[in-house]
């Protein structure tokens, strides 16, 4: 069978044609979405004390605090709405049969007279009845109803204080999530430092083996040591993603903005002086938000207590209603009812008595929460004085030791270059120089980690920079 030659390219050709449309239609598609997320995740540069603020305004712990801090001031308007006025009003319809036995009265009559209504009951109606007023009511003196306002207010203080305490937590946390980010870009540079000192071993070591003045050897040698210098640079990369993507969630960012970090690890302020430990302590007693929070709870519960013991008091309200009545379709005529009412609780079966020993329960357990709070601040305060102390030389040290490691390697190198050894020398110095890069970057970091501690334990995270 003779296949046409020609008849295929001619019905291939609208083939290749609407392949090439939906080809061109897909990548117009692609365009049109790359271009949204473009807009949707605009590149963001930030520094510290950027990250920390915008993470104390917007992470999404932060924002829920503020709206429990909203639900305890909307308790504080439900719990005042006792002692304000009551106003309302209300329509009644109605229509009833009554059935006279159930008065229980026997109305008097004339002798010789039959009685008003059959003594055996009969039935009387229906009697239509239309009766429209409004009511009011107004407490005048309620002492439990002013304390337990009081107790809310305090409890609305107190949430706020968490909605703060939320706030440096989550600065804490962006500013740790930055410093982790900045140091895996300082180790990311590390390691191209490093990859890029062994393909210059490499080539020496291949230039020496062409010359004829070299072994291969030393080939192998930089060959290895290369390949483990892109291992490392290899799992630099992916943390340094890894800490991008913590970073954006802690700022509560889109996952794929692109971030660039202005303060690198190394331009970090290093330069300030540290406060005396019972200096610092004193500036966390005074600035965290978690204890001026346990402060607020313990005065709502005392508040609530005396709200308590207040319900033994008498309490003093006035109502009244005014409105029409009348039978429908008959004549209205305005009606009303109004009094002061003093109301004096004699015995409620001990449920006051009980609810004053939980709350005196309840206050107790608040100030032992609050003596281990205080004492918990000036641990921490002191810790991260300890460490901000140690790190601090740590960091010299280990800037001295990258100096010593670069002299190494560089004499050494001009040994092997020179022909008078091996490269031996070389990549046992250049292992000891990436050990003394790496060191140096975690040691800078662990001084702002520190730095960071010491914010946080003073209530002072918002505050870096």
């Amino acid at each position: 069978m003779k296949v046409n030659d020609s008849a295929i390219t001619h019905q291939g050709a609208p083939s290749r044609r609407v392949a090439v449309s939906i080809v061109t239609a897909l990548s117009a598609s692609l365009l049109a979405l790359s271009g949204v997320r473009a807009q949707t995740a605009a590149p963001v540069s930030i520094s510290l004390g950027d990250a920390a603020r915008l993470a104390a305004k917007q992470n999404g712990t932060v924002v829920a605090a503020r709206f429990r801090a909203d639900q305890a001031d909307a308790r504080v308007t439900q719990r005042r709405a006792a002692l304000l006025p009551n106003v309302s009003a209300s329509a009644l319809e109605n229509g009833r049969t009554l059935n006279t036995a159930t008065f229980g009265i026997d109305f008097p009559t004339a002798t010789g007279q039959p009685p008003v209504f059959d003594p055996g009951g009969e039935l009387e109606g229906p009697v239509n009845v239309f009766d429209a007023r409004a009511h009011f009511t107004q407490s005048l003196f309620d002492a439990a109803a002013i304390a337990t306002v009081r107790s809310a207010k305090a409890s609305a203080t107190a949430s706020d204080f968490d909605a703060d305490q939320a706030a440096e937590q989550a600065a804490s946390n962006a500013a740790v999530a930055y410093v982790r980010a900045a140091r895996a870009d300082a180790q990311l540079g590390a390691r191209v430092a490093d990859s890029s000192l062994a393909e210059d071993l490499l080539r020496i070591a291949r230039d020496q083996l062409t010359a004829g003045v070299g072994v291969g050897l030393d080939v192998t040698r930089a060959q290895s040591q290369l390949a483990n210098i892109r291992a490392q640079l290899i799992v630099a990369r992916n943390d340094r993603g890894r800490t991008r993507l913590d970073l954006l969630r802690q700022l509560g960012l889109p996952l794929d903005t692109p971030v660039t970090l202005t303060d690198s690890l190394a331009a970090l302020r290093m330069d300030e002086a540290l406060p005396t430990d019972q200096a610092a302590i004193d500036q966390a007693l005074r600035g965290r938000a978690d204890l001026r929070s346990i402060e607020a709870q313990l005065t709502a519960v005392e508040r609530q207590l005396g709200a308590v013991r207040a319900e033994r008091l008498p309490s003093l309200s006035a109502f009244g209603d005014y409105g029409s009545i009348g039978k429908n379709g008959g004549a209205l005529l305005p009606t009303y009812n109004w009094g002061v009412q003093l109301s004096l609780p004699i015995f409620d079966g001990l449920r006051r008595e009980g609810r004053t020993e939980e709350q005196t329960a309840l206050r107790r357990e608040i100030d032992v929460r609050r003596r281990d709070l205080r004492e918990q601040a000036s641990v921490e305060v002191r810790t991260a004085l300890l460490d901000l102390a140690s790190a601090r030389e740590a960091v010299a040290a280990a800037r001295e030791r990258v100096q010593l490691a670069e002299q190494e390697v560089a004499q050494a190198s001009e040994r092997f270059r020179a022909g008078v050894a091996g490269n031996a020398d070389v990549f046992t110095a250049s292992l000891s120089l990436n050990g003394a890069r790496t060191q140096v970057v975690d040691a800078l970091a662990a001084y702002q980690a520190a730095r960071i501690a010491l914010a946080r334990s003073q209530g002072g995270a918002r505050e870096l920079n």
